[in-house]
């Protein structure tokens, strides 16, 4: 993997995307690349599978960053939006039906920072800040990956009770991210 010491705002970057410049795209893949293969794994639950579609979305957004419009909402959000479909067609694919819960909440917290190495330091930093019933919770559902059905299974926590503490977890965190 390619690693981009080329900095970029959101504009210069889309800018930069569109013009097909490489070192655009590999810092577009360097610091976008995990949060969408964490995004696309929890869909699919197989890492073969996830890093084909996880390609083939790279793809999508190369073909088509002309399309992507800045006044409909931020990059991160276009680019997990091709990811989160590649992930929801490819589970279709199979006959299984996609499980949103944990996509849609990873995406609004994510929407709230840029660079997806930040995400990750600053968000634990903040999430160890919840009582620890939460807090393991989402270090749980959101760093290391496990559903809801998993983490019930592994605490021993009724399914309805995990989802109401990370629904409230998600609502106390949101208090943090608000501007």
């Amino acid at each position: 993997m390619a690693t981009s010491k080329v900095k970029y705002s959101e504009e210069e970057l889309v800018s930069a995307l569109k013009r097909n410049e490489r070192n655009a795209f590999e810092f577009l893949y360097d610091h976008y690349s995990g949060a969408l293969f964490n995004i696309i794994s929890k869909t699919l639950r197989d890492e073969e599978k996830a890093a084909d579609v996880l390609q083939e979305c790279f793809l999508k957004i190369w073909k088509n960053i002309d399309s992507y419009n800045p006044e409909k909402g931020r990059l991160f959000t276009w680019i997990m939006n091709i990811a989160r479909n590649g992930a929801i067609d490819a589970v279709r694919a199979e006959g299984r039906k996609p499980v949103m819960d944990d996509i849609d909440s990873a995406v609004a917290l994510h929407e709230q920072y840029e660079d997806s190495q930040t995400v990750s330091s600053e968000m634990k930093a903040i999430v160890d800040m919840l009582r620890p019933e939460r807090k393991i919770l989402i270090d749980m559902a959101y760093f290391q990956g496990y559903t809801h059905e998993e983490i019930s299974e592994k605490l021993s926590i009724p399914l309805g009770t995990v989802k109401s503490r990370i629904r409230t977890a998600l609502q106390e965190l949101k208090q943090y991210f608000a501007v």
